[in-house]
């Protein structure tokens, strides 16, 4: 087990930093300290992403019996990425802290400077940032001790959740840098929209689904034979999916009906820069909090 730990300490953490310092050192790219961490960050977020579907699919398409079969592969995928909910909260913080240094938002390396962006990080990422947590401090003692070795299927299945991630952190990057008039960035935000809403807003109803026929029940009444502490995680787990779908949702509206500003393709080169609309510093989550004077998100999770 502490074998796993520590892989996974390693290895996320280590292919951060050899992405940056391959798009800083690279001829042809040579990335600034900024560009390079938030795109490592983001490529880091995609690996992690593709070795968590390929790992559920492995599962799930391996146990017959969707209750008491078991899969090795299980466990240690979850020990396996633990570590990188934890990397990934400081990686976010290190995308955020690079957004502040650009015009306007210049910061200094000072103790209270930091202290102000901590602060300011966490009350802007609170919800990814609490999500982080419970993933380390409940649903890792859950998944892998208060099982008890049950419902490996359910676990592969829900490592599919994943399969979203990749488009999200492309979308990312094309904001990043304002290409949102791009074929690309209107593709990549469908393929966002339908893989999300299959793969986290249909993950529980899915799962309840598939319970009510193993145990020949009606669907409407698994929610009353499952145990409540299945029904409550179900439903913490759920509701940050509902409102960052709700979120892209509204920014799918404006991509496909040409509401936004940005979907109409610059005249000039444009820098790449980290500032959100209006002047204000985009999210480290993909969000822009200000269009014309209204939260809105852009095309991103």
């Amino acid at each position: 087990m502490l074998s796993i730990l520590a892989a996974g300490s390693v290895f996320f953490p280590g292919l951060f930093l050899l992405s940056k310092k391959c798009l800083k050192s690279i001829p042809g790219l040579r990335w600034n300290e900024g560009d390079a961490v938030i795109v490592s960050a983001r490529l880091v977020s995609s690996i992690q992403a593709i070795m968590a579907s390929t790992a559920g699919y492995i599962i799930s398409s391996s146990c017959q019996d969707i209750i008491e079969d078991q899969h090795w592969l299980t466990c240690s995928y979850i020990l396996f990425a633990v570590p990188y909910f934890v990397y990934d909260i400081y990686a976010m913080f290190l995308c955020y802290w690079h957004k502040l240094q650009v015009k306007g938002h210049e910061v200094d390396n000072g103790s209270r400077s930091k202290a102000v962006a901590v602060a300011g990080y966490l009350r802007r990422e609170f919800l990814m940032v609490l999500h982080h947590v419970v993933m380390v401090t409940a649903c890792f003692p859950i998944s892998v001790f208060w099982r008890q070795g049950k419902g490996d299927y359910f676990q592969g299945v829900m490592f599919l959740a994943e399969l979203s991630t990749p488009s999200v952190c492309l979308g990312k990057i094309l904001i990043q840098y304002k290409q949102q008039h791009t074929l690309l960035h209107k593709v990549n935000g469908a393929v966002m929209l339908i893989t999300f809403f299959l793969c986290r807003v249909l993950l529980f109803p899915y799962l309840y689904y598939v319970y009510g026929r193993y145990a020949s029940i009606p669907f409407y009444r698994v929610p009353f034979v499952v145990p409540w502490q299945c029904n409550l995680g179900a439903g913490l787990l759920m509701a940050p999916q509902l409102y960052w779908f709700s979120l892209i949702c509204r920014g799918a509206l404006r991509l496909f009906t040409g509401r936004s500003s940005h979907s109409r393709k610059p005249t000039a080169p444009v820098k790449p820069e980290y500032e959100g609309h209006e002047g204000m510093p985009q999210s480290a989550n993909g969000y822009s909090t200000q269009m014309g004077g209204r939260d809105t998100p852009t095309m991103s999770h």
